[in-house]
């Protein structure tokens, strides 16, 4: 399996996804932290992956998301953004949106 397409498996195979620096219970960076606290703030279940030890994800998934930085956020598949762009979506309530919409069946 390629790593592009060990990404698309990761990303159709979880509903929320993030690709961050360390883990949820232990970030490594500061922006990591922020936007697992968002994701936690709406009750979100969600998986992740660790760049650091993924460096294959890490030097791919930018190409694959054109998005050059981590954390990035998937809802469904679909890039919704890394810390910034999360944190003022949470911040707006539109988060929390977003994540109910996406989790409907």
């Amino acid at each position: 399996m390629s790593i592009e397409e060990k990404i698309n498996a990761q990303l159709t195979d979880n509903d929320i996804l993030i690709y961050m620096k360390g883990s949820p219970y232990e970030p490594k960076c500061g922006f990591s932290a922020k936007t697992v606290q968002a994701l936690i703030d709406c009750g979100a279940e969600f998986s992740y992956v660790d760049i650091l030890e993924n460096q294959d994800v890490r030097q791919t998934l930018p190409s694959i998301s054109d998005w050059p930085t981590f954390p990035q956020v998937f809802l469904k598949g679909e890039l919704i953004g890394g810390c910034d762009i999360v944190s003022e979506m949470h911040e707006a309530g539109d988060l929390q949106l977003a994540i109910d919409k996406a989790l409907v069946k």
